[in-house]
Formats: C-alpha cells, structure tokens, sequence
C-alpha cells in the first residue's frame, strides 16, 4: 500500500492492491482446462438457481425496472423473463435471482461468500456488449469470454476473502462481489488500466453494507438481494470510469479517511497469493441443499437420520449440534423465526425439517412448513456448540 503524508496534496501513486486487481482483470489469460471446465458447471449450476427462484413472487416482485414499464430495448436481458433493462439494472435482477434461495456456490475463508454473484454483473455486460457489436456489425462475445470473467471474478472475490474478515468488523461479504465485479466488468467494456484502477478505488470507497440482515434479530430478505444490489453498483462504476471520472489512488490507504483506517480497524489488507485460477478450481457447489454452507454436513446428518426417528419424534429430549465457530457465530438461532431468509440461516430448523420430513427444499423455508409444531419443538430441545477442531480444519489452508 502506498503511504502518503495525510497533510500534503500530493497525490499518492495508486495503492498496489487497486493495481494488481486492474492488471489481472485486463491481462491475465486464462489458460487453466480445470478451471474453464469448472466455470462451466458453475454457470449452468447459477442459471439453474436463478430460474427456481422465479417461482418465489418474494424475488419477482422485485425484478425489472425501477420504474415500471422504464426498459431498455438491445440493453441486458433478464434470463426467464422478458424484461430487456440497462446493464446496472439488469445486473441488479440476475444478482438477485441467483442469490435468492441460497443455493449458488459457495467460497469459506476468513471471509465467505458467494464468487457466482458476479455473474449478475457479468452476464448483463456480456449481453449488453454481445447485442451492441452485433448492431455495429462486430462479433459478440464468445460463452468462453464469460467463463473467463467468471474465473477472474471468482479469484478476485476468493483471493481477498482467505485472509480478511470483514464479517468481524460487521461488514458484510458482498463488498467483495462489488469490488470484484467492478474490476471485472470494467475491464469487459474495454477500459483502460487507469479506468480499471479508478473504478476499483471507487468501489471500495462506497465502504460497506453492514450484516444486519443476516443476523438476529434482523434477518430479512436483503440478504437475498445484497448481491444483486453490490454487482449492479459495479456495473455503475463501471460505466462512469469509462467517462474518464477520476479515482481515488490512496482510497485504501490513506490514514484516517482511507478504507483501512475507517473500517478495517487500521489493518493492511491482505493479498497472500497471486491472482491465478484458483479459486474457481476449489469453488464448493451447493449439490443437495439450498441451505447456508455451515449447515450443510448438519442437515445431511439429519437426513440420514431420518428414517431412525420419525416416527419417534415426539420422544426426542435432546440433540446435540457440533460445528465450527462461524457457524456458531452466524446460524445458531433461538425463539420465533420471522420469515424464510431468517429459517435458512437457522441451523436448527435447517435439522428439524429434514429430521421430521426427509427433505429440506426452498419450499421448506415457507410458513406453511414452518408453522408445524414439530419445527420449534424440535428446535427448543436443540444445543449448538463450537467444536475446536472443527474451527482449526475450517480454517486451515489445506
């Protein structure tokens, strides 16, 4: 990072994050066979995601224009619909369909997230871009382009979750889907490497959606729009850096009015390896359950469990649940449950429902499932604690 005199004008040469992340997104060649081959499952896997999730009018009604009827005929359109929007809204709309049931990919790190949100972002400038060309009589581009930028975009978002935590200051994982998006996207519409730079500064100045909405007792549905909301501000980002709008050099940084310095507790980013392919290469599918990660291995048990105890469990005194500390910190959740994105970060109903019934499905989260008087009761006799070796494994590298 650079250090600059917080009295003098001068300005700072760009921070050498904001840097790497604009030469990778521009030059870096893809040329991993594992990862193009991965990228490829993922973006059908987060297609798939986003077309369950039109059934759920919770993620509808909130798809589309701003205003009504404001379209944008040869701009981005929305996978499953007819909706024809400019690029930011349309990223806002794939964003949130793929992110709505909890069920695209996964990365766990220090940081965790979602690096599959970027398609939202991606798959509206990939379309956007594609249908202009063919307007001016150019070549669109390619499927293998927007496997490419799903690749870079995964690593951006993967590279900077292993080390940093910014759930522990109270942010939430989405800065990375917009940071990442941004770099991606800019470079997609063919900026410059200063633009590049000057659009990463100035999403990482937008700081950060706070976790509010992930934990109780809060938990809502913005956490199944969070993602589409930071892709979509990429895309705006995206699009005033190509009018050459100025960037932000030091806008990590800068002592006192810097990212670091205001939300990082004055801790230096980490940027522990080169940017490559890795990510997308280890990326984690949600295979059987639309449910948040550190719940998985628990409601396989509780599937597997099933066909012991349900036609018993009204005799159920206790059920014990060991996991590690971020599941603890994020999912572990007593007393009434508000709404479906609350029941699918509650990893006692996330067991009680497969215990009872066998399954757990988007379906699962809704009231009609969850007003069952087996789900709390289920739940009240329920204890969640840290198992140590689990939070070393979850942590560790290998």
């Amino acid at each position: 990072m650079s250090s600059h005199d917080h009295k003098s004008a001068q300005r700072p040469s760009p921070d050498a994050l904001l840097v790497a992340l604009a030469d990778y997104a521009r030059n870096f060649q893809v040329d991993s066979p594992q990862a193009y081959e991965t990228a490829r499952y993922c973006l059908m896997d987060t297609l798939a995601c986003g077309f369950q999730a039109l059934k759920y009018p919770a993620c509808t009604r909130l798809l589309g224009p701003v205003v009504p009827g404001a379209t944008m005929p040869g701009g981005s359109r929305v996978p499953g619909t007819s909706y024809e929007l400019d690029p930011v809204m349309g990223a806002f709309s794939i964003g949130a369909m793929v992110r709505w049931l909890d069920f695209n990919d996964t990365w766990l790190a220090a940081e965790w997230g979602h690096p599959s949100d970027n398609l939202g972002g991606i798959l509206a400038v990939a379309d956007y871009l594609s249908r202009k060309r063919v307007m001016e009589g150019d070549k669109p581009l390619t499927v293998r382009d927007v496997l490419a930028a799903m690749i870079k975009a995964h690593e951006i978002q993967g590279v900077l979750a292993l080390e940093n935590s910014f759930n522990r200051v109270g942010l939430d994982h989405v800065i990375l889907v917009r940071v990442a998006s941004t770099a991606v996207v800019t470079a997609m519409l063919g900026g410059t490497r200063d633009q590049v730079i000057n659009a990463v500064s100035n999403a990482w100045i937008d700081g950060g959606a706070l976790r509010t909405y992930r934990h109780a007792p809060n938990t809502g549905s913005r956490k199944s729009w969070a993602a589409g909301d930071a892709t979509s501000r990429a895309v705006r980002h995206a699009f005033i850096a190509l009018k050459d709008e100025m960037g932000y050099p030091s806008a990590l940084s800068a002592k006192t009015w810097g990212f670091q310095d205001v939300l990082f507790k004055g801790k230096a980013l980490s940027y522990p390896q080169e940017l490559g392919s890795y990510v997308m290469e280890n990326v984690l599918f949600k295979i059987s359950y639309p449910a948040e990660f550190h719940a998985q291995t628990a409601v396989e048990a509780a599937m597997t469990l099933h066909p012991q105890v349900a036609s018993r469990i009204d005799q159920i005194e206790r059920i014990v649940i060991e996991t590690q500390e971020p599941g603890v910190r994020i999912i572990d959740k007593t007393a009434k449950l508000a709404n479906p994105a609350d029941r699918d970060h509650c990893i006692q109903y996330m067991v009680a429902v497969p215990l009872i019934f066998g399954r757990l499905t988007a379906a699962d989260y809704e009231d009609s499932i969850a007003n069952d008087p087996r789900v709390d009761r289920l739940r009240s006799v329920m204890q969640v604690r840290e198992n140590t070796q689990f939070t070393q494994e979850y942590y560790a590298a290998d």
